[in-house]
């Protein structure tokens, strides 16, 4: 069928159902003359005669009665279905995969999903915990989250986090036993938490700063592991010194479970950013994922 043979159809529908040329026109926005046009090319092309026309009505013939049952429903659907991808515009609906780091995940992302998901029951987010920088466009993620300073050209970035601080350290019990470090050197010499990242299978090194000097130091002990949460539980048993985000262990330095050391070699540095390419076109569930996760100033800070 061709473009023209559906506004044909639809011009007699119209006319039809309204049994006036004069409103037919007006619904469909256009002259009763190009309506009129409009209706006799479709005539001649079927070769019958549609509508019975005299000075006061407009109504099908025989043969335009039904076409009008053929098509008219089929028009109806087509409306209907229409206006359904409106109500979508207006409800968010579908699946968005993102890809994060364990403590984006835990402190920014899974907060703020909590409270979205309910609300729109029709989105569903998949979310891949990944240490890696990893390239969203060839592993199909709609999104991924980095620190700020991570996010790679040519992709949109909305910052979701205040900017962010680490932490070094230990319980009472352990630092009792073994001297505060005075310097990031120290460290070789404590039984240190260590973590191993999945993604490139290595061990991290600690990265500390002050005064413009950067410094990685690479520590060992007595146990690696690769989760958040074991880092600090590891920490609170006494096991030696771990190296976290410090919004994981503000509430047991401030009841005392645990000391930090090492404060001014752990400088602030840009939190986290939700990053996606500059092409993509956001559909409207992603839209609403990322007002709910955009970061503003003055607000009470999800990781503090």
């Amino acid at each position: 069928m061709q473009r023209g043979d559906l506004d044909q159809l639809l011009a007699f529908v119209t006319i039809a159902n309204e049994r006036s040329f004069t409103r037919g026109a007006a619904r469909l926005g256009t002259s009763q003359s190009a309506l009129s046009r409009t209706l006799r090319e479709l005539e001649a092309r079927l070769g019958v005669r549609l509508l019975s026309r005299t000075t006061r009505s407009v109504a099908p013939t025989e043969a335009g009665e039904r076409l009008l049952a053929i098509v008219g429903p089929r028009l109806e659907e087509i409306d209907a279905g229409v206006a359904a991808l409106g109500e979508l515009r207006e409800k968010p609906a579908g699946s968005i995969r993102i890809t994060a780091g364990e403590h984006a995940a835990q402190a920014i992302l899974w907060p703020a999903l909590a409270k979205l998901l309910p609300r729109y029951p029709d989105i569903k987010v998949e979310l891949m915990l990944d240490y890696g920088l990893t390239d969203i466009v060839a592993e199909r993620y709609d999104a991924g989250v980095r620190l700020g300073e991570q996010v790679a050209k040519g992709m949109i970035a909305v910052r979701i986090g205040p900017d962010m601080r680490m932490a070094v350290v230990g319980a009472p019990s352990y630092l009792a036993r073994h001297p505060r470090p005075k310097r990031p050197q120290d460290l070789t010499e404590h039984a240190c938490i260590n973590l191993r990242l999945p993604t490139y299978g290595g061990i991290y090194a600690w990265e500390f700063a002050k005064n413009g000097r950067e410094l990685k130091v690479r520590v060992d002990g007595p146990l690696v592991v690769t989760a958040l949460g074991l880092r600090v539980e590891a920490a609170l048993a006494g096991l030696g010194l771990a190296y976290v985000p410090e919004d994981q262990v503000r509430a047991p330095v401030g009841e005392g479970r645990l000391i930090r050391v090492l404060g001014e070699w752990c400088p602030a540095f840009p939190g986290y950013h939700l990053y996606y390419p500059s092409r993509r076109q956001p559909t409207a569930a992603f839209a609403v994922l990322v007002e709910a996760l955009r970061y503003r100033r003055g607000s009470a800070a999800r990781t503090s």
